[in-house]
């Protein structure tokens, strides 16, 4: 059974709305950031970074990801043409912690990136590549730093969940 998504969107003068969803959560779009309105494309670059740090987090705690700080950075670009679409996001997790393993994070990262995120498939599915890289620092006994791509996903890589 398909899940339910809904929300309405109420003028409130200029280029201003007032949004509530199904679940009872509200904000506001808009033009103006510095009355804390936002934009509808920023908004779907926010919405890959939360839907794949949510993954990421909770897969990372499942394989006792001693996880002391978490980030994740994304930078999209738009093309200027219309329709504005986000043509490439760069996805940058950033893992710190005394035992954060290389390998289990890019894994997370990965998983996320391939086969949980519903955000990262519909970008993917559409006209946005989609890049993920990590920096993980361990700060234990044997500290370290590494870097690295993990996947690049989309463009049209994704007819599947479409069909």
């Amino acid at each position: 059974m398909a899940t339910i998504r809904s929300a309405t969107l109420v003028h409130q003068g200029a280029g201003r709305f007032a949004a509530t969803t199904g679940s009872g959560r509200s904000f506001v779009w808009g033009g103006e950031a510095s009355a804390g309105e936002m934009s509808p494309m920023e908004t779907v670059t926010v919405a890959l970074a939360a839907c794949s740090a949510m993954d990421v987090i909770s897969i990372a705690l499942k394989k006792r990801q001693g996880i002391e700080k978490y980030a994740i950075h994304v930078r999209g670009e738009q093309r200027s043409e219309y329709p504005q679409v986000l043509t490439r996001v760069d996805v940058i997790h950033e893992v710190e912690g005394p035992v954060v393993d290389e390998a289990a994070i890019r894994r997370c990262i990965e998983l996320s990136a391939t086969k949980y995120c519903p955000v990262n498939a519909m970008l993917s599915a559409g006209a946005t590549e989609v890049h993920h890289r990590y920096v993980v620092r361990r700060t234990g006994p044997e500290a370290f730093e590494a870097d690295g791509e993990v996947v690049v996903t989309g463009p049209y890589r994704r007819p599947d969940i479409v069909a």
